[in-house]
């Protein structure tokens, strides 16, 4: 165990949180109500949306997809994508996360109708593969 690990495990068993820039650093672990609402970056640094939701498997007890809402203004005319939480990666510099996606794919893409969430057993979704797009969001997709 090197001398940060020792200083975490310690300020652990004392009940005391650790103070300064970087008390968290590195983070593990969020809140949900933390990560909802938070941008999300491609990774050529071009704002994709926010994280509009967080879908949770009840019988696994993890997070299932991500909701991302991307376009439109002030809650209006944007669409929502579902994405694996794993494709989502912290940036931990930035505050914000990210997503390789580009751009325009989610321009022609349809999303999904915000009346109708994606099944929550379809994940075909393949990163790289826009043909599993819909596959991934189950039955209910489209705009």
């Amino acid at each position: 165990m090197n001398q940060q690990e020792q200083d975490l495990a310690s300020n652990n068993e004392s009940g005391h949180n650790q103070e300064g820039t970087n008390a968290n650093w590195p983070v593990k672990v969020l809140t949900a109500t933390s990560i909802i609402g938070d941008p999300i970056y491609n990774l050529q640094g071009e704002h994709i949306g926010k994280i509009k939701d967080i879908m949770v498997d009840l019988e696994g007890g993890c997070i299932s997809y991500v909701i991302l809402e991307y376009g439109g203004f002030l809650g209006m005319g944007g669409k929502l994508f579902a994405f694996p939480f794993k494709l989502i990666q912290l940036d931990q510099v930035n505050r914000r996360f990210t997503l390789d996606i580009d751009k325009e794919l989610l321009n022609k893409e349809p999303g999904f109708d915000k009346s109708h969430w994606p099944a929550t057993n379809s994940h075909g979704y393949a990163a790289g593969n826009s043909s599993s797009w819909g596959a991934f969001m189950g039955p209910n997709t489209g705009g």
